[in-house]
């Protein structure tokens, strides 16, 4: 009961957040989801396999996009309204150094929310139900942790009232990031996962204690250096960004296979 409670009080406090826009579109989640999906150990392989199963799938990317399709689900309103403010997090600087109660007061943001939900999906005294929206929420917000603009210090509700035109067409700064630039490869997701895979597994800086906090940081720092000159995206900036939203890509994959080989292996 107590567990039950502190979950309640959790949620409850996340409808004083403020709702803002997706990270990753459909494509960069399942990429993300994909990539961990191959490097899953073989106990926590069967252990998302056996808690997805009632949802009838299998697999991380069948799931990846839940959290964000939730607000268009009538049934799940009161979910989203509770979470919605869940997938990113506003640093105060430009220093982009962690304070939780200045950056994530009682928890409300991606850092928290992976905290929070990682502990539920790793309680086996926890009902699968309970594991099983944990897990669906732990492998959307590490993918969202890993886009910059959902972890930046701009006044710019990230990125999105930063308007460009991208691929003569008017747009914002965000939604290049989600899937404006993921597209330009004219590739299928499925496709898109194996070529980044193909690549071997991403280099990764030592590991934190605050691990979630650490990929946040990592996130907002790059935020310094993608904002364009002027109002117009071109080639020449999708050739020096792309690589890097790539790069994030590939992070979250590898560590979304670590998290998850830890917590349920």
């Amino acid at each position: 009961m107590a567990t039950l409670r502190r979950h309640a009080v959790f949620l409850l406090a996340c409808f004083l957040l403020v709702p803002d826009a997706r990270a990753w579109g459909p494509d960069g989640h399942r990429i993300v989801a994909e990539l961990a999906q191959r490097h899953l150990s073989p106990a926590a392989e069967a252990q998302v396999e056996r808690l997805l199963a009632p949802e009838h799938t299998r697999r991380l990317a069948d799931v990846a996009t839940w959290a964000d399709d939730i607000q268009d689900d009538p049934a799940q309103q009161p979910l989203w309204k509770a979470t919605r403010g869940l997938h990113y997090i506003n640093f105060r600087d430009r220093q982009c150094h962690y304070e939780p109660p200045r950056d994530c007061p009682d928890g409300r943001c991606v850092v928290g929310a992976l905290d929070h939900y990682v502990a539920v999906l790793g309680d086996r005294h926890q009902s699968d139900e309970a594991r099983r929206e944990a897990l669906k929420f732990v492998v959307h917000f590490l993918g969202d942790v890993h886009q910059p603009l959902h972890a930046g210090y701009r006044d710019d509700k990230g990125g999105n009232t930063d308007q460009v035109q991208f691929d003569g067409k008017g747009s914002n700064l965000h939604r290049v990031w989600d899937s404006g630039m993921l597209r330009s490869r004219d590739l299928a997701w499925q496709d898109y996962a194996q070529q980044l895979d193909a690549r071997g597994p991403a280099a990764l800086p030592p590991a934190s204690a605050a691990p979630y906090a650490a990929w946040a940081e990592e996130s907002c720092r790059l935020t310094r250096d993608i904002y364009p000159d002027g109002h117009t995206i071109g080639a020449s900036y999708v050739q020096a960004q792309l690589p890097r939203a790539e790069r994030r890509l590939r992070e979250a994959g590898r560590r979304l296979a670590e998290l998850l080989n830890r917590t349920l292996g």
